[in-house]
């Protein structure tokens, strides 16, 4: 009895993805991951995060758009289709991954676990549409996004190297450094939706609750973890010429220098001209920009070489002749 093949099993039974079409559609999940959030941004920012005033359906009647909901159901609505462009993205890397020979099982896990944030955080954007946009809900909705970029990136970064053990490519103190960039990133990403959760945008016409403390105070202090960030990133970026770190490793210090500078300037210009719409969009990407940056950075300062099937020895013909 032949025995029933998965839709996965039967695709790598037949098909052998190159290393390039690998990491392309790895680096598709990337864009994707980004691309929602910034869609996502966009319906708050056009007051339309209830434009669906219900989950899963967009009403209680339909499950598409109605016209009486107008443009702000459309802009919801629509974002709502793209978390299926994003899982077309995520399943197309897993598919990759899964077809790669040999099969890299670590490889395959990350991208599983990129299916399961995007599912579980589909149904958390439900679970925010019936809270009726409450502010803690949206914030776990926006750093839930922000996991699947760390998944989606962490894969991406992989797919391009090897599956042998990881070994240091600068010293235990940079390294140390590069991980306290991780964590005041972190809590630089989340006092920013400390900004948000309390701030002037709060992503519909109607009454919506906001967080309770006053938004130019956690924008005070979100600016604060902000240059907390900016001098490790400045730190690190002179430590590894000191060290003289590979060049690829100074080249991701720099990026974030610049991602972190360009943010910068973006925050204190919506800050002082009244939070515009758009610069507070051009801001959210910059934030998810800022954090590729800084694990990319993370993930430069190692290697994986690719594992080498030793050749067995082969008797040496002349010496048989002794």
């Amino acid at each position: 009895m032949v025995p029933v093949q998965t839709p996965l099993a039967f695709i790598a039974q037949r098909w052998t993805p190159k290393p390039g079409t690998l990491r392309r559609a790895t680096l598709s999940a990337v864009v994707m991951s980004v691309f929602i959030i910034v869609t996502g941004g966009a319906v708050r920012l056009t007051g339309s995060g209830l434009g669906c005033d219900t989950w899963p359906k967009c009403t209680d009647d339909s499950l598409f758009a109605t016209p009486e909901q107008g443009l702000h159901g459309a802009i919801e609505f629509g974002n709502r289709m793209l978390t299926y462009v994003l899982s077309a993205a995520v399943g197309w890397a897993i598919i990759a991954v899964r077809s790669t020979k040999p099969l890299r099982r670590g490889l395959l896990r990350l991208g599983w676990a990129q299916f399961w944030i995007v599912v579980s955080n589909a149904v958390l954007g439900g679970i925010t549409v019936w809270a009726g946009l409450n502010p803690w809900t949206v914030a776990g909705h926006f750093l839930a996004a922000n996991a699947l970029i760390t998944v989606a990136v962490i894969t991406w970064h992989r797919a391009g190297e090897g599956d042998a053990p990881a070994r240091p490519r600068v010293p235990r103190p940079v390294r140390k450094l590069s991980w306290a960039i991780v964590g005041t990133s972190v809590v630089l990403i989340t006092l920013g939706t400390a900004v948000t959760g309390s701030g002037k945008h709060a992503g519909d016409s109607s009454d919506v609750p906001r967080m309770p403390w006053d938004w130019v105070a956690a924008a005070q202090v979100h600016a604060i973890s902000a240059w907390v960030v900016c001098a490790l990133a400045l730190a690190m970026w002179l430590v590894l010429r000191v060290v003289d770190a590979p060049k690829d490793v100074r080249a991701r210090s720099r990026d974030l220098l610049i991602v972190l500078l360009a943010q910068g300037a973006v925050g204190y210009l919506q800050y002082f001209t009244g939070v515009p719409e758009i610069l507070v969009g051009v801001h959210m990407l910059g934030s998810s920009l800022m954090w590729i940056a800084v694990i990319r950075l993370a993930l430069s300062l190692r290697e994986r070489p690719w594992a080498t099937t030793p050749v067995p020895t082969q008797p040496d013909p002349e010496l048989s002749k002794v």
